[in-house]
């Protein structure tokens, strides 16, 4: 395993790889290891940038671990650009299963790489706040640091 960490303003971040080819996981918490690698270094890197205003899109491999259902709600964030939000009816219908909205918010909810797939992007259907694996807190934080509340 390989990790990298950085100081922001939400406290630590960790960029995590399994095998030093894809970034694996981004949490909120200190690291487990001080072993890190190119690709975790430039995830720290361009969170960094993100949380300097200077990265609106990233890019980095993802492998998140997931089941095939997940993987499909995890890729459909990554539609959601930075300054702008959906609900969880909107990731539902774009995945072409619109009756799929609680499903959609348990996956959102298991979302191992937090920031760089944008969980936080994803509001209520009413333009609340809802849940956050890292905290409202956080989110609230994000969506304001992206101008999109």
């Amino acid at each position: 395993m390989f990790q990298s960490t950085l100081q922001s303003p939400l406290g630590p971040v960790t960029a995590t790889s399994e095998n030093g080819n894809h970034i694996t996981d981004v949490s909120f918490c200190a690291p487990l290891c001080q072993r890190a690698c190119t690709v975790t270094e430039q995830a720290a890197q361009q969170l960094l940038e993100y949380f300097n205003g200077k990265r609106l899109i990233f890019d980095l491999p993802l492998a998140p671990a997931g089941t095939d259902f997940q993987q499909q709600v995890w890729q459909a964030l990554l539609s959601v650009s930075y300054g702008h939000t959906a609900s969880y009816g909107d990731i539902a219908r774009l995945i072409k299963n619109p009756k799929g909205v609680r499903a959609v918010g348990l996956a959102n909810s298991r979302n191992p790489i937090a920031i760089i797939i944008p969980c936080h992007r994803i509001i209520g259907a009413n333009g609340t706040l809802t849940g956050y694996a890292g905290g409202l807190d956080k989110k609230e934080w994000l969506l304001r640091h992206e101008n999109a509340l």
